[in-house]
């Protein structure tokens, strides 16, 4: 049974998260961030933080050695569509390299098993519902980086007998019930961006592009709350240890919800001089995405518990109006 768990990126947003589910579970955390986009103020009291990057081959297995940790959930990554477009070397150093330095240091320890965090930019664009099986060829510099840290860790995984999941994310929104964390970093995150223009005096909820074959003109995404995907972590871990079985599996509602729809549902929330404002397209967007999450659900006999578009709009705002950072 697994015991003792590493999160690289634990002081991040889905992190956090992962780390506050699993210190109720009476699991040893320990993380591992270089803090370059965490912050110290999300990492659980209860876990043990190293400050060290995760390329550091030499001091990620002395970590893992003498802690004896059975468990890797490896979350630690650029994720930015669009600056991956403008720094590709960036990321591929990132997403690719620092990954194969990670599962190199795991080679021959205590780890057993493997959980990683990839992406529905792995998937072909226009493809409407996307199975674990459907056709792989990224779109942006993020997802192509993604796919190749999948291979890596399969082939290794493989090689040293590490039971592995790799769950691709789709796009996650929302904060902790509790109202402890939530998402502190800007970027091109859509609800992010949106929570923060909901408090200034005259919002402007952006859409880019209103001319895509979807049913309003605006990008579908298949959104899911953080506290849902952080249960599926722990639910997957547990699994994977107990069946020895390694999967990859995707995350999400297999619900689409368009960008105007979140924009018309935050302006419900705002003041009366909030505006939708319709810009141009931006390069690296798929069209649209929707995960086929049977297998997932059939794995870990998962309901998710958060997927109302009102809960993740409410849970982003009152982050981001509670918010210190």
């Amino acid at each position: 049974m697994t015991k003792k768990i590493l999160i690289t990126g634990g002081a991040g947003y889905i992190g956090s998260h992962i780390s506050e589910i699993l210190v109720k579970e009476k699991k040893k955390i320990f993380i591992v961030d270089n803090l370059s986009t965490g912050h110290e103020k999300l990492i659980n009291k209860k876990a043990k933080f190293y400050r060290v990057n995760i390329n550091n081959i030499k001091k990620i297995r002395s970590i893992i050695i003498q802690n004896k940790i059975d468990s890797v959930i490896h979350l630690a990554a650029s994720l930015i569509i669009g600056e991956g477009e403008k720094y590709p070397k960036k990321y591929f150093k990132n997403n690719v390299l620092n990954t194969k330095n990670l599962i190199t240091a795991c080679a021959n320890t205590t780890i057993k098993n493997f959980i990683f965090s990839s992406t529905a930019a792995v998937y072909k664009d226009g493809k409407f519902k996307v199975t674990e099986k459907s056709k792989l060829s990224p779109k942006s510099i993020y997802g192509k980086t993604k796919l190749t840290a999948e291979k890596i860790i399969i082939k290794n995984c493989k090689k040293n007998k590490i039971n592995y999941g790799i769950l691709r994310y789709f796009n996650i929104v929302g904060s902790s019930p509790s109202g402890k964390i939530g998402l502190i970093n800007k970027g091109d995150h859509l609800f992010k961006n949106y929570s923060m223009e909901a408090f200034k005096k005259k919002p402007l909820f952006k859409i880019y592009g209103t001319n895509y074959p979807t049913k309003d003109g605006s990008c579908v995404r298949d959104f899911i709350h953080v506290s849902d995907i952080a249960e599926i972590h722990s639910l997957v871990l547990k699994k994977i240890d107990k069946t020895n079985k390694s999967k990859i599996l995707n995350c999400g509602y297999s619900e689409g919800i368009s960008v105007k729809q979140v924009a018309k549902k935050f302006l419900n929330y705002t003041n009366k001089n909030a505006k939708i404002v319709e810009v141009q397209r931006r390069k690296g967007d798929l069209i649209q995405i929707i995960a086929v999450t049977k297998n997932l659900k059939k794995f870990i006999r998962w309901k998710p518990k958060f997927d109302k578009l009102d809960i993740m709009v409410k849970s982003s705002l009152k982050w981001e109006k509670n918010s210190k950072f």
